[in-house]
């Protein structure tokens, strides 16, 4: 009697759990292209998820507004300048290289050169202790001899 419940239970399981289904559009073109849009903005909620792959309720509105725009006849750019104008450049997955956008673009590099310029610091001072320290375990070896 358990397994048949196990059984009926891991059947209906994925069922009751089930979302709704995301409406396409009525245009396969016009949803083609808003995949394709989607895929070069991040969602805002998950962050570093692509707009295209996000379940979250944001990323839904935003493909709708999206789907919008492209039935006005915008173009890609067009649609992604509206989008940064109310989002700011975190809503690009590659945002353009200017100085506001320089910490994303270079931040990381700047910060790989600052560990290992750290990384050498450390080791060259380690390294001057380690000499001194054996230097004066020698001296200390030679005053015991005698």
């Amino acid at each position: 009697m358990k397994w048949k419940l196990l059984l009926c239970w891991l059947l209906w399981a994925p069922a009751m759990w089930a979302g709704e289904a995301v409406p396409m559009a009525e245009d396969p073109k016009v949803e083609a292209r808003l995949v394709s849009i989607a895929e070069e903005l991040r969602c805002l909620v998950c962050q570093n998820e692509s707009l295209a792959s996000s379940h979250a309720e944001l990323a839904e509105d935003l493909r709708r507004e999206v789907r919008k725009l492209i039935r006005e006849d915008k173009s890609d750019a067009e649609i992604k300048t509206y989008l940064v104008d109310r989002y700011g450049d975190f809503v690009l997955y590659r945002p353009q290289v200017k100085p506001l956008t320089w910490p994303l673009w270079f931040g990381p590099f700047c910060m790989l050169l600052f560990a290992l310029w750290g990384l050498w610091r450390y080791l060259r001072l380690r390294k001057a202790a380690l000499q001194q320290h054996s230097g004066h375990h020698d001296l200390h070896d030679t005053t015991h001899k005698d």
